[in-house]
């Protein structure tokens, strides 16, 4: 069985393709991610931005 994996996209590209990534995992706009993510690094007070980029490095590109 073929187990779903997350990678970092090369083609939803803003930054570093995390939530591009995340997006084409759940299937989901990653606009949408984005705007999440932007709405909770404004809510967390910068948390949320250290948290994208431990992602960004945790999380290997696509292939």
């Amino acid at each position: 069985m073929d187990q779903k994996r997350i990678y970092r996209s090369r083609q939803n590209r803003m930054i570093c393709g995390v939530c591009g990534g995340v997006g084409e995992y759940f299937n989901i706009d990653p606009t949408l991610i984005r705007l999440a993510v932007a709405l909770a690094g404004v809510c967390s007070f910068g948390t949320c931005g250290l948290a994208y980029f431990v992602a960004a490095v945790i999380i290997p590109d696509e292939m």
